[in-house]
């Protein structure tokens, strides 16, 4: 029958969540594997939200011997989350399928990266102010990154042009080519000191971006997962690394889609910063920013104020999450 002892308890970081428990840097710099208290997962018994990427927990350590008489290389440490500290922020998207439900992908934040490319796959405003919007929301800071410049016949028309947008409404925007190092450096001075989550579309490079800016990224990454006992070196959940003192990077795995979380067809124009100041001055309360007379938002547009491009993915996002508002609203009345 096993035996163990437990120790004072310790403060750790989550690394990593996985079914079941999670991977903490421990507070002596280590991994170690690790369970989750009952109490902190809730009714269902679930980790769900209860403990994410992020997280400084209250750890406990268990040194537990397989047998009597068993040889010392057969003992292990496994330590026991038993506290979850509050968190300064979280940054969520709306999980896949019908039923809305929130996904935390990380805690205590200092920015948010979204990383995309100029071409293979081209750039899509609508993934970059999703992810924006939501950091927004969270009151996050976050960058934009624009991979691939090398693939730009006109680097400093087309691909400038997108940044600039960008920029003019107060985002800090990089133009890299990972592949070649071009504008790494930048990037990863732009992290130093800070805990940064990067978020990307599936095929933007975003993979080749951090081993470049951070060599032997995907060793590091190996060691987490290797705790989870898959012993993969890709990316398949969210992972959080230490580079270097102060340098904490959360990698996340390419999505295909994001959904927003906790944000309203309304909500939306304070999530899109450059709106802000020009709602208030609509002639009516309710403009939609649409076709309505005196509208000040498509006045800030026409005069350049506003990206047009921002403008419309605004629309085209707000028209999505009505819908999304539309269905969730017919499911609950069809639910006994």
């Amino acid at each position: 029958m096993a035996t163990g002892s437990k120790v004072d308890v310790r403060r750790g970081e989550v690394a990593r969540v996985d079914f079941g428990g999670c991977v903490l840097w421990g507070d002596d710099g280590f991994l170690l594997r690790a369970t989750v208290r009952g109490r902190l997962m809730g009714p269902r018994k679930s980790l769900g939200n209860a403990v994410v990427v992020g997280d400084f927990v209250g750890y406990q350590v268990v040194e537990r011997t397989t047998r009597p008489g068993a040889m010392p290389e057969s003992a292990f440490e496994e330590a026991v989350v038993v506290d979850v500290e509050r968190r300064r922020n979280v940054f969520s998207r709306r999980a896949a399928g019908r039923v809305p439900v929130e996904q935390v992908m990380a805690a205590n934040l200092d920015q948010v990266i979204v990383v995309a490319s100029y071409a293979d796959p081209p750039f899509r405003h609508g993934f970059a102010d999703r992810v924006l919007a939501q950091a927004e929301r969270a009151g996050i800071a976050a960058r934009l990154v624009l991979n691939k410049i090398d693939l730009a016949d006109d680097r400093e028309g087309s691909a400038r042009a997108i940044l600039e947008a960008y920029a003019a409404v107060g985002y800090a925007t990089h133009a890299v080519c990972a592949r070649a190092g071009e504008g790494v450096s930048e990037l990863a001075g732009a992290c130093d000191g800070r805990r940064s989550l990067f978020v990307g579309h599936s095929g933007v490079g975003k993979s080749t971006l951090l081993n470049t800016m951070v060599p032997g990224l995907d060793l590091l990454v190996g060691q987490v997962n290797q705790k989870t006992g898959k012993g993969r070196h890709t990316t398949t959940a969210a992972c959080l690394v230490r580079p270097a003192p102060g340098f904490e990077l959360i990698d996340t795995p390419g999505m295909r889609a994001f959904g927003l979380w906790g944000i309203s067809p309304r909500d939306l124009e304070e999530a899109y910063r450059e709106l802000r100041p020009h709602r208030g001055a609509c002639r009516f309360g309710d403009c939609a920013h649409v076709q309505e007379p005196g509208c000040a938002v498509r006045a800030a547009v026409e005069a350049g104020e506003i990206p047009k491009a921002r403008y419309e993915s605004f629309l085209k996002l707000r028209d999505e999450l009505a819908r999304e508002v539309a269905a969730e609203a017919t499911r609950l009345k069809g639910t006994p």
